[in-house]
Parts: structure tokens; C-alpha cells; sequence
């Protein structure tokens, strides 16, 4: 049996994925009690069809009117239309394309000040000393609340992924007391923005109302819990990926170096070859058929966007990296209703951070060839740690 929690698999799990498409691209985990989909049409299918697949976990997921959510709260990604509908509806109007881009110039200049730090040293953690620092302060401020604290933020958002670890027999007990530590810190939060509002995003989903809806504080704790998560963890292995990627096929470093105006699609690129988020999870509501079987009603279901962005039967070639490709219809910020309502914000952080390492790490190169860490969890792919060196400038 693969085990998923495995530093090999976290580190590498592409031949896994492949065996998997070859000979079972459908296969029921029997010790785990999980089904699981491997190919592109399957990963899509099992994400967009949510008239079969809840995202709930017992098939279930909250349709709730407002007034039976109060005590519970909503998370988007645990939510089915119409309250879904209703709630990202909310939600987007804080959030909104205008508002992301215009966060360029602060993402810019905090950048740079974390890459200050080490300027004249020649040597980084990437991830420790940039790529978690940066969407995390991004996140703080957008939240309003003090930079200062997102070591906390760090630890509760590690804890949480890891979580999704007890679904596959590992350990929970520090993400339930991430998820009260985090309660209790946004709770204080909220009730002063409640009587003092101000320009941030708390205060923005406070006064956030469409139609009779509106959101409960239970309610903006759990999307405050989302954001931090997701915000954190994605944009952190998005930038770490592409980092290591690049490390990894120099030519296609050089390519990018020449030909600035292909950013955008080199980190199309990186989220299709190096996933930050690699699986998803689903509920059957019904029987449903699925290739060759057919998945019971209320069994949970792993859709492997990893492996989905790797298919052969969907992309030329999967297992090069080419910022070049002009096809690249990848599912990494997921699909439909659930697509990732982040995905600008962390493609512009990806952009304003690859850029300042262009600019400001000349001759980059990792600090020595021992194994990396894989991040914790298996739901999300990367490293823990990324020492490098580059070139001082004078």
C-alpha cells in the first residue's frame, strides 16, 4: 500500500500518480476507506459536479439559511449551493479584482524589505526568510491585523494543513487547538472592528451585505480561518516551487530572465508541474459511476490534482518543465463553483516575488545537494526549507 504521509511520496509523488493513471485511475484505498481519482477528466468531473460530489464530508455539506448558520459559520470550501452561492456572493464584494491589484505596490515593497535583510550576506532560506514571510504579512494586512504576530499565523496555518492528515490516520490534536487558539485571536478582532471599523478586510466583511443575507461573526471567523490557511500555505509553495523548479531546469531560468513579459505564463507553468495544493476532497451524494466503477453514496473521494496536471492524455509532454507551453489548462486552484477565490492575490504575489528574485539574487544556487524536507501534509506540496546563495551586489 502507498503510504501517503511517506517523505518519499511528499517529496516526489509523480511515479505514484503515473502508476496510478496506467492501471487503476479510479482505485478504492480499502485501508483507508477512500476513493480515489487520478486522471484529468476524473479530477474535473469529481470537482465541478457537485450535483453528485458534496463538499461536505458526509455528503452533506451546508445549505443552511442564514439564520441555522449562526452558531456553526461557513467555509466556502465545505459549502453547497445555494448558501455557497449566496455566501461567495458576499464575500467576492470584499475581495474583489480592483482590490487585489491595487495591493501591487505594498506586495512590492515588502519584498524587497525581506530580501534587504540578506542582501549583502549572499546566502537565504528561501522559504523561511521570504516566501512564508511574504504572503503571511500580506494576509496580517489585508486582515488588519499586526504583521507582528504571523509566527503565530505560521504555526496555526501548519498545524491545520497537517490536519487533513487525521483523514488518513495521522494526528489532529494541534490543528483543534490551532482552530481555537485562531477563534479566540480573531474573535478580539472582530469585536473591536465592530465598534471601531476600519480599512481592512474584517471591517469590510462586517458591513458586507447582499440582499437579507449577510455574514454572522461565526461566519468571518471561519472564512478569517480560510484565508489565513490557504492565503499562507498556497502562495508560500507557489513560490517555493517555482523557485526550486527553476533551480532545477536553469535553461528555462535563462529563458525567463531574457523574456521578462513570459512571467505569467511560466507561473502558469509551475502550478500545473509543481502543485501547491495536490488533492481535494469530495462526498458522493449518490452512487455515481466513474470510469469502470462506481463510487457508493457518502464515501469520501480524493481528487488528485497533482496527478491531474501531469495526465498524458491532457498535456504534451507532462513531465517537462516549459514556461513555453501554450496549453495549460491545469486545475491547480481547482475548478467550478470552488475555484480558488484567492487565485488572483496569489498569482500576483508569485509574480512580484519572482521578480524581485531576478533582480535582487543574481547567480542563484542552492547551498549544497542534501535531500529537502517536504512540507507537512500531504494535501499540500513543497519544501519546508530552501537554503540558497547568490551573488552580492554592490
Amino acid at each position: 500500500m502507498i503510504n501517503l504521509l511517506s517523505p518519499e511520496f511528499l517529496s516526489n509523488p509523480y511515479p505514484v500518480y503515473e502508476m496510478f493513471r496506467k492501471n487503476q485511475p479510479v482505485a478504492y484505498m480499502e485501508s483507508l476507506q477512500l476513493w480515489s481519482v487520478f486522471t484529468y477528466d476524473h479530477v474535473k468531473t469529481v470537482l465541478t459536479d457537485h450535483a453528485h460530489f458534496s463538499s461536505g464530508p458526509n455528503g452533506q455539506a451546508k445549505t443552511a439559511e442564514p439564520s441555522e448558520q449562526k452558531q456553526e459559520g461557513f467555509s466556502l470550501i465545505t459549502t453547497d449551493p445555494p448558501r455557497h452561492t449566496d455566501l461567495r456572493s458576499l464575500v467576492n464584494r470584499a475581495f474583489t479584482p480592483k482590490a487585489v491589484a491595487a495591493l501591487e505596490p505594498r506586495i512590492e515593497e515588502i519584498a524587497n524589505e525581506l530580501l534587504d535583510k540578506n542582501a549583502n550576506t549572499g546566502e537565504l532560506d528561501l522559504i523561511r526568510d521570504f516566501a512564508y514571510p511574504l504572503p503571511v504579512i500580506v494576509i496580517a494586512e489585508l486582515l488588519g491585523v499586526p504583521a507582528a504576530d504571523r509566527d503565530r499565523f505560521k504555526e496555526w496555518s501548519d498545524e491545520i494543513v497537517a490536519g487533513a492528515d487525521a483523514i488518513i490516520g495521522g494526528g489532529q490534536a494541534g490543528s483543534r487547538q490551532a482552530h481555537m487558539e485562531m477563534n479566540d485571536y480573531f474573535k478580539d478582532i472582530i469585536a473591536q472592528r465592530r465598534v471601531q471599523p476600519q480599512n481592512d478586510l474584517v471591517s469590510t466583511l462586517l458591513a458586507a451585505e447582499e440582499g437579507n443575507s449577510h455574514l454572522s461573526e461565526s461566519d468571518i471567523l471561519s472564512f478569517c480561518r480560510l484565508l489565513l490557511v490557504a492565503g499562507n500555505e498556497t502562495t508560500t509553495n507557489l513560490i517555493g516551487n517555482a523557485v526550486l523548479a527553476f533551480l532545477e531546469h536553469p535553461a528555462e531560468w535563462d529563458k525567463l530572465v531574457s523574456r521578462p513579459e513570459m512571467l505569467p505564463n511560466a507561473i502558469e507553468e509551475v502550478l500545473r508541474f509543481r502543485s501547491p495544493v495536490q488533492a481535494m476532497f469530495r462526498t458522493a451524494k449518490q452512487d455515481v459511476q466513474i470510469g469502470d466503477q462506481t463510487i457508493p453514496q457518502g464515501t469520501r473521494v480524493v481528487a488528485w490534482i497533482g496527478s491531474a496536471n501531469r495526465d498524458e492524455a491532457k498535456f504534451d509532454e507532462p513531465a517537462r518543465f516549459d514556461i513555453s507551453r501554450e496549453s495549460n489548462a491545469h486545475l491547480a486552484f481547482g475548478q467550478g463553483i470552488h475555484f480558488c477565490l484567492g487565485a488572483p492575490l496569489a498569482r500576483l504575489e508569485a509574480k512580484v516575488a519572482l521578480t524581485a528574485v531576478r533582480n535582487r539574487l543574481p547567480e542563484l544556487a542552492r547551498q549544497n545537494t542534501e535531500p529537502l524536507e517536504p512540507a507537512r501534509g500531504f494535501i499540500v506540496h513543497g519544501v519546508k526549507s530552501l537554503p540558497l546563495r547568490f551573488a552580492t551586489q554592490s
